[in-house]
Protein backbone atom coordinates (compact mmCIF):
# COMPACT_ATOMS: atom_id res chain seq x y z
CA UNK A 1 0.00 0.00 0.00
CA UNK A 2 1.19 3.52 -0.86
CA UNK A 3 0.25 6.48 1.34
CA UNK A 4 0.37 9.87 -0.40
CA UNK A 5 -0.09 11.59 2.96
CA UNK A 6 2.81 9.79 4.69
CA UNK A 7 4.96 9.34 1.56
CA UNK A 8 5.42 5.74 2.65
CA UNK A 9 5.02 2.34 1.03
CA UNK A 10 4.00 -0.57 3.23
CA UNK A 11 4.53 -4.24 2.42
CA UNK A 12 1.80 -6.36 3.99
CA UNK A 13 1.36 -10.10 4.39
CA UNK A 14 -1.99 -11.46 5.60
CA UNK A 15 -2.89 -8.04 6.92
CA UNK A 16 0.33 -7.63 8.89
CA UNK A 17 2.76 -4.79 8.06
CA UNK A 18 6.10 -6.48 7.34
CA UNK A 19 8.17 -3.58 5.99
CA UNK A 20 7.79 0.08 5.14
CA UNK A 21 9.83 2.31 2.86
CA UNK A 22 10.10 6.04 2.31
CA UNK A 23 8.90 6.93 -1.18
CA UNK A 24 8.02 9.89 -3.39
CA UNK A 25 4.80 10.41 -5.35
CA UNK A 26 4.06 13.09 -7.97
CA UNK A 27 4.87 16.73 -7.31
CA UNK A 28 1.87 17.54 -9.53
CA UNK A 29 -0.60 15.86 -7.19
CA UNK A 30 -2.93 12.90 -7.70
CA UNK A 31 -4.97 11.94 -10.76
CA UNK A 32 -5.13 9.69 -13.83
CA UNK A 33 -5.54 12.09 -16.72
CA UNK A 34 -3.14 11.46 -19.63
CA UNK A 35 -0.16 13.84 -19.73
CA UNK A 36 -1.02 15.11 -16.25
CA UNK A 37 2.16 13.70 -14.59
CA UNK A 38 0.02 12.86 -11.55
CA UNK A 39 -0.01 9.72 -9.41
CA UNK A 40 -3.26 7.73 -9.77
CA UNK A 41 -5.17 6.59 -6.69
CA UNK A 42 -6.93 3.27 -6.13
CA UNK A 43 -6.24 -0.40 -6.71
CA UNK A 44 -3.48 -1.50 -9.07
CA UNK A 45 -1.65 -4.70 -9.83
CA UNK A 46 1.91 -5.48 -10.88
CA UNK A 47 1.88 -6.60 -14.53
CA UNK A 48 5.65 -6.71 -15.17
CA UNK A 49 8.93 -6.82 -13.25
CA UNK A 50 12.01 -5.47 -15.02
CA UNK A 51 15.67 -5.48 -14.04
CA UNK A 52 16.10 -8.86 -12.39
CA UNK A 53 19.77 -9.53 -11.65
CA UNK A 54 20.99 -6.05 -12.58
CA UNK A 55 23.35 -4.21 -10.20
CA UNK A 56 21.88 -1.68 -7.80
CA UNK A 57 21.90 1.70 -9.53
CA UNK A 58 21.72 0.25 -13.08
CA UNK A 59 20.19 2.87 -15.40
CA UNK A 60 17.03 1.65 -17.17
CA UNK A 61 16.19 3.61 -20.31
CA UNK A 62 12.95 2.55 -22.05
CA UNK A 63 12.96 -0.45 -19.68
CA UNK A 64 16.39 -1.65 -20.84
CA UNK A 65 19.75 -1.35 -19.09
CA UNK A 66 22.02 1.04 -20.98
CA UNK A 67 25.14 -0.23 -19.22
CA UNK A 68 25.45 2.63 -16.72
CA UNK A 69 25.48 2.22 -12.95
CA UNK A 70 24.98 5.32 -10.80
CA UNK A 71 25.41 6.03 -7.13
CA UNK A 72 22.76 7.67 -4.93
CA UNK A 73 22.33 11.43 -5.45
CA UNK A 74 24.48 11.49 -8.56
CA UNK A 75 24.66 15.19 -9.53
CA UNK A 76 22.55 16.31 -12.46
CA UNK A 77 21.01 12.89 -13.06
CA UNK A 78 17.43 11.73 -12.47
CA UNK A 79 16.94 8.47 -14.41
CA UNK A 80 15.03 5.32 -13.51
CA UNK A 81 17.44 2.91 -11.80
CA UNK A 82 17.73 -0.58 -10.27
CA UNK A 83 14.26 -2.09 -10.81
CA UNK A 84 10.82 -1.42 -12.33
CA UNK A 85 7.45 -2.74 -11.19
CA UNK A 86 4.93 -1.74 -13.86
CA UNK A 87 1.40 -1.03 -12.61
CA UNK A 88 -1.99 -1.53 -14.22
CA UNK A 89 -5.05 0.26 -12.86
CA UNK A 90 -7.94 -1.99 -11.82
CA UNK A 91 -10.61 0.71 -11.49
CA UNK A 92 -12.28 3.23 -13.79
CA UNK A 93 -10.52 6.05 -11.93
CA UNK A 94 -7.03 4.68 -12.77
CA UNK A 95 -7.57 2.84 -16.06
CA UNK A 96 -4.88 4.92 -17.80
CA UNK A 97 -2.08 3.94 -15.40
CA UNK A 98 -0.53 1.24 -17.57
CA UNK A 99 -0.51 3.31 -20.78
CA UNK A 100 0.90 6.26 -18.81
CA UNK A 101 3.81 4.02 -17.74
CA UNK A 102 3.18 4.39 -14.03
CA UNK A 103 5.92 2.42 -12.26
CA UNK A 104 7.33 1.77 -8.84
CA UNK A 105 11.04 2.30 -9.55
CA UNK A 106 14.37 3.26 -8.06
CA UNK A 107 15.69 6.81 -8.17
CA UNK A 108 19.10 8.44 -7.81
CA UNK A 109 17.49 11.39 -6.01
CA UNK A 110 17.27 9.66 -2.65
CA UNK A 111 17.65 13.00 -0.87
CA UNK A 112 14.20 13.98 -2.17
CA UNK A 113 12.39 10.90 -0.89
CA UNK A 114 9.75 11.57 1.76
CA UNK A 115 8.08 14.38 -0.21
CA UNK A 116 6.27 14.58 -3.56
CA UNK A 117 8.92 14.92 -6.28
CA UNK A 118 8.12 12.50 -9.13
CA UNK A 119 6.42 12.90 -12.49
CA UNK A 120 3.65 10.44 -11.69
CA UNK A 121 5.55 7.29 -10.69
CA UNK A 122 6.26 6.03 -7.20
CA UNK A 123 9.96 6.46 -6.49
CA UNK A 124 11.99 4.40 -4.05
CA UNK A 125 15.59 4.22 -2.89
CA UNK A 126 18.00 2.23 -5.06
CA UNK A 127 18.32 -0.65 -2.58
CA UNK A 128 14.77 -0.43 -1.25
CA UNK A 129 13.23 -1.09 -4.67
CA UNK A 130 15.41 -4.19 -5.05
CA UNK A 131 14.14 -5.43 -1.68
CA UNK A 132 10.52 -4.85 -2.73
CA UNK A 133 11.16 -6.42 -6.14
CA UNK A 134 12.40 -9.61 -4.46
CA UNK A 135 9.37 -9.87 -2.18
CA UNK A 136 6.42 -9.40 -4.54
CA UNK A 137 5.36 -11.23 -7.66
CA UNK A 138 3.46 -10.57 -10.83
CA UNK A 139 -0.16 -9.90 -9.92
CA UNK A 140 0.68 -8.37 -6.53
CA UNK A 141 -1.92 -5.79 -5.52
CA UNK A 142 -0.89 -2.17 -4.90
CA UNK A 143 -3.31 0.33 -3.37
CA UNK A 144 -2.51 4.04 -3.58
CA UNK A 145 -4.43 6.05 -0.98
CA UNK A 146 -4.64 9.61 0.32
CA UNK A 147 -4.86 8.24 3.86
CA UNK A 148 -2.07 7.42 6.31
CA UNK A 149 -0.42 4.02 6.05
CA UNK A 150 -2.40 1.50 8.16
CA UNK A 151 -0.54 -0.10 11.05
CA UNK A 152 -1.94 -3.47 10.03
CA UNK A 153 -2.79 -6.48 12.14
CA UNK A 154 -2.11 -10.11 11.41
CA UNK A 155 -5.25 -11.91 10.40
CA UNK A 156 -5.68 -14.84 12.82
CA UNK A 157 -5.91 -18.25 11.24
CA UNK A 158 -9.27 -19.93 11.56
CA UNK A 159 -9.17 -22.71 14.18
CA UNK A 160 -9.61 -26.24 12.94
CA UNK A 161 -13.01 -27.75 13.80
CA UNK A 162 -12.98 -30.13 16.74
CA UNK A 163 -13.60 -33.77 15.93
CA UNK A 164 -16.94 -35.06 17.17
CA UNK A 165 -17.11 -38.44 18.86
CA UNK A 166 -20.29 -40.36 18.06
CA UNK A 167 -21.21 -43.29 20.31
CA UNK A 168 -23.64 -45.80 18.87
CA UNK A 169 -26.18 -46.97 21.43
CA UNK A 170 -29.56 -48.65 21.73
CA UNK A 171 -32.65 -46.55 22.21
CA UNK A 172 -34.79 -47.17 25.25
CA UNK A 173 -37.68 -48.66 23.28
CA UNK A 174 -35.48 -50.93 21.13
CA UNK A 175 -35.94 -54.69 21.67
CA UNK A 176 -32.87 -56.94 21.94
CA UNK A 177 -32.43 -59.40 19.10
CA UNK A 178 -32.32 -63.09 19.84
CA UNK A 179 -28.98 -64.40 18.47
CA UNK A 180 -30.74 -67.62 17.35
CA UNK A 181 -33.12 -65.58 15.17
CA UNK A 182 -30.52 -63.17 13.89
CA UNK A 183 -30.19 -65.00 10.58
CA UNK A 184 -33.87 -64.57 9.68
CA UNK A 185 -34.67 -61.27 11.36
CA UNK A 186 -33.24 -59.03 8.69
CA UNK A 187 -35.07 -60.49 5.67
CA UNK A 188 -38.41 -60.48 7.47
CA UNK A 189 -37.96 -56.91 8.62
CA UNK A 190 -37.08 -55.77 5.14
CA UNK A 191 -40.20 -57.27 3.64
CA UNK A 192 -38.25 -59.69 1.41
CA UNK A 193 -39.48 -63.32 1.56
CA UNK A 194 -37.00 -65.51 3.36
CA UNK A 195 -37.09 -68.10 0.60
CA UNK A 196 -35.83 -65.45 -1.83
CA UNK A 197 -32.62 -64.96 0.14
CA UNK A 198 -29.71 -67.02 -1.18
CA UNK A 199 -28.30 -69.40 1.38
CA UNK A 200 -24.88 -68.19 2.43
CA UNK A 201 -22.57 -68.98 5.32
CA UNK A 202 -24.71 -66.94 7.72
CA UNK A 203 -27.89 -68.84 6.85
CA UNK A 204 -26.42 -72.29 6.23
CA UNK A 205 -26.90 -73.49 9.82
CA UNK A 206 -30.57 -72.53 9.90
CA UNK A 207 -31.22 -74.03 6.50
CA UNK A 208 -29.67 -77.32 7.53
CA UNK A 209 -31.66 -77.39 10.73
CA UNK A 210 -34.95 -76.77 8.92
CA UNK A 211 -34.38 -79.39 6.24
CA UNK A 212 -35.94 -82.79 7.04
CA UNK A 213 -34.50 -85.83 5.41
CA UNK A 214 -36.89 -88.50 4.18
CA UNK A 215 -36.66 -91.91 5.99
CA UNK A 216 -34.70 -94.52 4.14
CA UNK A 217 -35.91 -98.15 4.00
CA UNK A 218 -33.36 -100.67 5.01
CA UNK A 219 -31.97 -102.85 2.30
CA UNK A 220 -33.07 -100.51 -0.45
CA UNK A 221 -30.84 -98.10 -2.26
CA UNK A 222 -31.96 -94.51 -2.50
CA UNK A 223 -29.87 -93.89 -5.60
CA UNK A 224 -31.68 -93.63 -8.87
CA UNK A 225 -29.92 -94.79 -11.93
CA UNK A 226 -29.79 -92.24 -14.63
CA UNK A 227 -28.20 -92.08 -17.96
CA UNK A 228 -26.81 -89.08 -19.69
CA UNK A 229 -28.61 -90.21 -22.81
CA UNK A 230 -31.96 -91.83 -22.01
CA UNK A 231 -34.35 -92.90 -24.69
CA UNK A 232 -38.08 -92.60 -23.92
CA UNK A 233 -40.73 -94.10 -26.13
CA UNK A 234 -44.05 -92.31 -26.35
CA UNK A 235 -46.56 -93.85 -28.65
CA UNK A 236 -45.00 -94.52 -32.02
CA UNK A 237 -42.32 -91.78 -31.55
CA UNK A 238 -39.00 -92.22 -29.87
CA UNK A 239 -37.80 -89.09 -28.00
CA UNK A 240 -34.18 -88.62 -26.98
CA UNK A 241 -33.64 -86.56 -23.83
CA UNK A 242 -30.35 -85.09 -22.79
CA UNK A 243 -29.45 -84.51 -19.16
CA UNK A 244 -27.97 -81.03 -18.84
CA UNK A 245 -24.87 -80.50 -16.78
CA UNK A 246 -24.20 -77.08 -15.39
Amino acid sequence: MVSVKDQKLGLYSQGELKKQFTISTSKFGIGDQPNSYRTPLGKHEVIAKIGHGLPTGAVLKSRHWNGEVLKPNAPGRDPIVSRILWLRGMESTNRNAMNRFIYIHGTTEENRLGKPASYGCIRMGMKDVVDLFNNVGIGAKVVVTRNPLPAGEKIPEAPLPKAEVVVAGMSEDAQPVDPKKAGTAAPAASGIPTDAIPIGPANAVHAKADKKEAPVAKGKSTKKSSSKNEKITTGNRRVSSMVAHG
